[in-house]
């Protein structure tokens, strides 16, 4: 018999799906547009300087309020309080009429949501029961390709970039009030007096939470190496995209698409099945998976083969996401330190966004120095780290 309602999952990770709603589409979608509208000159530069900052902060940020709700022993005030300058700042990015406040507005968004995002990110291994966190983060990761799904779209429906923003605040307020009035402060959590360095070092002193993080790592940095070269791979070397789409963008965002809905249909039953079954083979097998699966779509680069490999990419890897987030609350060992050990497992995401594409830069130079097939070079890395990914779970001990 389940503990919680569907409805109380929902709830739950509401927020995720309002955070993920909102960086699809600024980054993707609204801020390039205002980025040339206040910078025209130079707006690639001034777009990859906001980029380079908010990445920053995303690396530092979540641990850091994780941590600081932990000394505190409460949850939901850096929740509220993040959702409400998470507002402030997409209507200040809504109208500024200047590159630096638009940078300054997107710096007070970045601290908003990390804010918001550590403390918040330590409700599942809060709330829900260990038996059930499977199912949260099957939720959790449906809602989150959900909300990339329609911030994706938005940019086809409002036509609007401020009223797309405004939109997207109301969104984030309304998933902070469904947390706030149906999931509510954590029971019994009580204040902690450990210092900061201490604080966010004492994870690593976890082998199994060392060994969760790292197989997350792998797996991401391999995804976003992939994505950083696929919309190049696809104009370059991939037949029969140009009857479905008018360039290689729509065609890559076809392939996107597929992707999210794969995710969508299988996270929550994944989730719910790793309650059942365990967590390390579903790992073992989406790493495996997406591994061959790269290699596939290197060897026969056909479109409509990349479609079928895309809808098999999202089934894999959403549920690989729904469990790895399951394995990472199961084996935290303190839970009174939740905020700061799952703020500190969120760099796990962030960091290779920012390595994948730079180590997916050298390999391409590389590969054009030697008179190689630069992609060859990039997708076998992303298979061998999609592979370590699934393998290495076996390391971890205290769960199965």
């Amino acid at each position: 018999m389940r503990l919680h309602s569907s409805g109380w999952y929902l709830s739950l990770s509401s927020y995720w799906f309002a955070s993920s709603l909102k960086w699809f589409a600024v980054l993707l979608v609204v801020l390039p547009g205002r980025v040339a509208e206040v910078a025209p000159d130079n707006s690639v530069a001034a777009l990859a300087l906001l980029f380079a900052v908010g990445a920053v902060m995303a690396l530092v940020g979540p641990p850091l309020w994780g941590y600081v709700s932990d000394r505190v022993g409460r949850r939901m005030p850096f929740i509220v309080m993040g959702a409400v300058l998470t507002g402030v700042a997409l209507v200040w990015l809504a109208y500024a009429p200047s590159y630096w406040q638009l940078l300054l507005a997107f710096v007070l968004l970045q601290a908003a949501d990390d804010v918001a995002a550590g403390p918040y990110a330590a409700l599942i291994p809060d709330r829900a029961a260990r038996l059930e966190h499977g199912l949260a983060s099957g939720w959790l990761g449906a809602l989150q390709a959900l909300g990339s799904i329609l911030g994706g779209l938005m940019g086809f429906v409002v036509v609007s970039q401020q009223w797309q923003l405004l939109l997207i605040a109301l969104v984030n307020l309304g998933a902070a009030w469904l947390v706030f009035r149906y999931i509510g402060e954590t029971p019994g959590l009580k204040p902690q007096s450990v210092g900061l360095v201490r604080g966010l070092l004492a994870p690593w002193r976890n082998a199994d939470f060392t060994w969760v993080w790292l197989t997350r790592f792998l797996m991401t940095l391999a995804q976003w190496m992939v994505l950083f070269y696929l919309q190049f791979f696809v104009a370059n070397r991939v037949l029969g995209w140009q009857g479905l789409a008018d360039d290689a963008g729509q065609a890559v965002a076809l392939l996107g698409l597929v992707i999210y809905v794969g995710a969508i249909i299988v996270s929550v039953w994944a989730g719910a099945h790793s309650d059942r079954a365990g967590r390390k083979p579903t790992i073992l097998w989406a790493g495996v998976g997406l591994g061959l699966l790269t290699v596939v779509m290197l060897l026969v680069p056909r479109f409509e083969l990349l479609l079928l490999a895309a809808l098999v990419f999202g089934l894999l890897y959403g549920a690989y996401l729904a469990v790895s987030w399951a394995l990472a609350a199961d084996i935290l060992p303190n839970p009174m330190s939740h905020g700061a050990d799952m703020g500190v497992w969120q760099t796990s995401s962030v960091l290779p966004q920012v390595l994948g594409g730079l180590l997916a830069g050298a390999l391409g130079a590389q590969g054009a120095e030697v008179g190689q097939a630069n992609y060859a070079l990039v997708f076998l890395l992303a298979a061998v780290c999609f592979v370590l990914a699934g393998v290495l779970v076996g390391r971890v001990r205290k769960a199965k």
